[in-house]
C-alpha cells in the first residue's frame, strides 16, 4: 500500500477524527452520504412502487435481480478499468449514468405507467452503472488518507453510510407519503418526489467528486491479456482470508438478508405502511452505526478473525428474531442488533480486501468483491422473494437466519486462516498470501 504517512505498518491504528484531517477524505465522504442518501431513499420508493403494481414477493425479488445481473455480466472489464484509467472519472461518468436513470425513473411515476418491466430495465442500467463504479470507488479510498490512518477511515466510512442508511429510508418514507394532491395536479406525489431527491442527491455528488485533488492516472501499466484481466480472481483464490471473508459475506447474506421482504412485513405483518417501512429500512443502520462510532473511538487492535465470526453468527440470531417479531418495537430491535453485528463484520472485510491487495491490484481485486456483494445483497433479494413466494415471508426469514448460522459455524473450520486472523495491518495480512505459496503472485503486480 502507498503510504503518506511516516507510521510503520504494525503501528497502533488511528483514533479520533484522524482521516479528516485530508480534505479529499471529508469531500468524498460527503459527496457519498448525499448519493446513498438519495439512492436508499430510491430503494424505498421502487419497492413500494412495484409491490403496489403487483402486489407479488417474486416481483420485489426481481428488483434485486435486475441490479445484480450487470456486475456479473461486467465483473472483469469493470475491475480492470478501474485499474487502467483514471478511478475519479471512472466515477463521474457512472454516476453521470445514474442521473439518467433517475430521471427515467421520474417518468415512469409522473407518467403513472404501471409495467414493470420498465422499471426493471432502468435497475439494469443503475447496476451497470454501479458495476463500473463500484470497483473504482473501493480502490480510490485508499489513496485519500495516509495509511496509519486507513483503518480509521474504514470506520468512519463504515459509519457515514449506516447514517446515510438511517436517513435516506426514512426521507423515503415520508416524501412518498407527502400531501401534494394541490401541487400540478398530484402528479409528483409519491414516487415522484422521492426521485426529485434523489436527482438533487446525485448532482450534489458529481459537484464534490469532481473537485477532489487526487489524480491517480493509470495503475497497471501492462498490456491487456488475459493475464492480467483474471489477475484479481487468481490473487483471491491463492488468499485464503479474502477468498474467505469474502465467500462468508456472499452466503450469510444471501441466506439471512431480509430487505427486499421489508414491504411485505411492513403492511401485511406489522400494518405500519410506508412509513414503518422506512423505519425498518433505517433500524439495521441505527445499530451499524453505534457500533460504527464505537470502532473509531476502540479500534480493532487484535482476534479481527475471531470477531467477524462473531459478529457474523449475532447476525444470524438477530434475522431469526426479526422474522418471529411481530411488533413494529421488536422488529426494529431485532433489525438494529443485526445491523451493529454486521458492521463488526464490514470493517473488518473492508480492512482486508485493501491491506491484503497491493495498490496496482485494488480495482481487479475489488471487482471480484462487487461480484461477492452484488450476489450477497441484490441476488439475496432475488432468492428473498423466490423463498418468501413458497414458504412465506416469515418462514422464509427464519430459514434464511438459521442458513446462516450454519454457514457461519462451516466457514470458521474451512478457512482457519480467516478465523485465527490477528492485527489488521498490510504486513499480517500479505503474509497469509506467503504463507501459501503466493510470492510469485505478489511479485508479479510489480512486473
Amino acid at each position: 500500500m502507498d503510504s503518506k504517512s511516516g507510521r510503520s505498518p504494525g503501528a497502533s491504528p488511528a483514533r479520533g477524527l484522524a482521516a479528516f484531517a485530508s480534505r479529499d477524505f471529508r469531500r468524498y465522504q460527503t459527496a457519498r452520504m448525499a448519493v446513498i442518501i438519495g439512492a436508499e431513499a430510491q430503494t424505498v420508493a421502487v419497492a413500494w412502487q412495484v409491490y403496489s403494481i403487483t402486489h407479488r414477493a417474486l416481483d420485489l425479488g426481481y428488483t434485486g435481480l435486475a441490479l445484480f445481473l450487470p456486475g456479473l455480466f461486467f465483473l472483469l472489464p469493470a475491475g480492470h478499468v478501474a485499474d487502467r484509467y483514471d478511478r475519479r472519472q471512472i466515477i463521474l461518468l457512472c454516476y453521470s449514468l445514474q442521473i439518467v436513470c433517475t430521471s427515467a425513473l421520474l417518468a415512469i411515476a409522473v407518467l403513472g405507467l404501471r409495467d414493470v418491466r420498465l422499471i426493471y430495465s432502468v435497475l439494469f442500467l443503475i447496476g451497470t452503472g454501479r458495476s463500473f463504479s463500484g470497483p473504482a470507488s473501493s480502490a480510490l479510498i485508499p489513496h485519500l488518507v495516509p495509511e496509519g490512518h486507513f483503518v480509521n477511515a474504514v470506520t468512519w466510512g463504515a459509519a457515514i453510510f449506516q447514517l446515510a442508511n438511517i436517513g435516506g429510508p426514512a426521507l423515503g418514507g415520508i416524501l412518498f407519503t407527502l400531501p401534494l394532491s394541490h401541487w400540478m395536479g398530484g402528479v409528483l406525489a409519491g414516487a415522484g418526489v422521492v426521485y426529485i431527491a434523489t436527482l438533487c442527491s446525485l448532482v450534489t455528488f458529481l459537484v464534490l467528486i469532481g473537485s477532489l485533488s487526487v489524480r491517480l492516472g493509470r495503475m497497471e501499466h501492462r498490456d491487456i491479456s488475459l493475464k492480467v484481466v483474471f489477475a484479481g480472481f487468481q490473487y483471491v483464490r491463492r488468499s485464503p482470508i479474502l477468498l474467505g471473508s469474502f465467500s462468508l459475506d456472499l452466503f450469510v447474506v444471501l441466506l439471512g438478508g431480509a430487505t427486499a421482504l421489508m414491504p411485505i412485513f411492513a403492511q401485511e405483518i406489522l400494518h405500519t405502511g410506508p412509513k414503518g417501512l422506512g423505519m425498518l429500512r433505517a433500524a439495521p443502520a441505527m445499530g451499524a452505526l453505534a457500533v460504527s462510532l464505537t470502532l473509531a473511538r476502540f479500534p480493532l487492535r487484535n482476534k479481527a478473525g475471531l470477531r467477524l465470526f462473531i459478529g457474523v453468527g449475532l447476525f444470524g440470531l438477530a434475522t431469526i428474531g426479526f422474522g418471529l417479531a411481530r411488533n413494529l418495537s421488536l422488529s426494529l430491535m431485532a433489525l438494529a442488533i443485526a445491523g451493529a453485528a454486521d458492521m463488526v463484520s464490514v470493517v473488518i472485510r473492508s480492512s482486508v480486501l485493501q491491506l491484503a491487495t497491493p495498490p496496482e491490484m485494488r480495482g481487479r481485486v475489488s471487482a471480484v468483491n462487487s461480484m461477492f456483494l452484488g450476489a450477497s445483497n441484490e441476488l439475496g433479494e432475488f432468492e428473498s422473494g423466490v423463498t418468501a413466494q413458497w414458504l412465506g415471508a416469515v418462514r422464509a426469514t427464519v430459514a434464511g437466519g438459521v442458513g446462516a448460522l450454519m454457514v457461519t459455524g462451516l466457514w470458521a473450520v474451512l478457512f482457519p486462516q480467516l478465523r485465527d486472523a490477528d492485527e489488521l495491518t498490510a504486513k499480517a495480512l500479505r503474509q497469509d498470501l506467503r504463507s501459501e505459496g503466493g510470492e510469485k503472485l505478489l511479485s508479479a503486480t510489480s512486473d
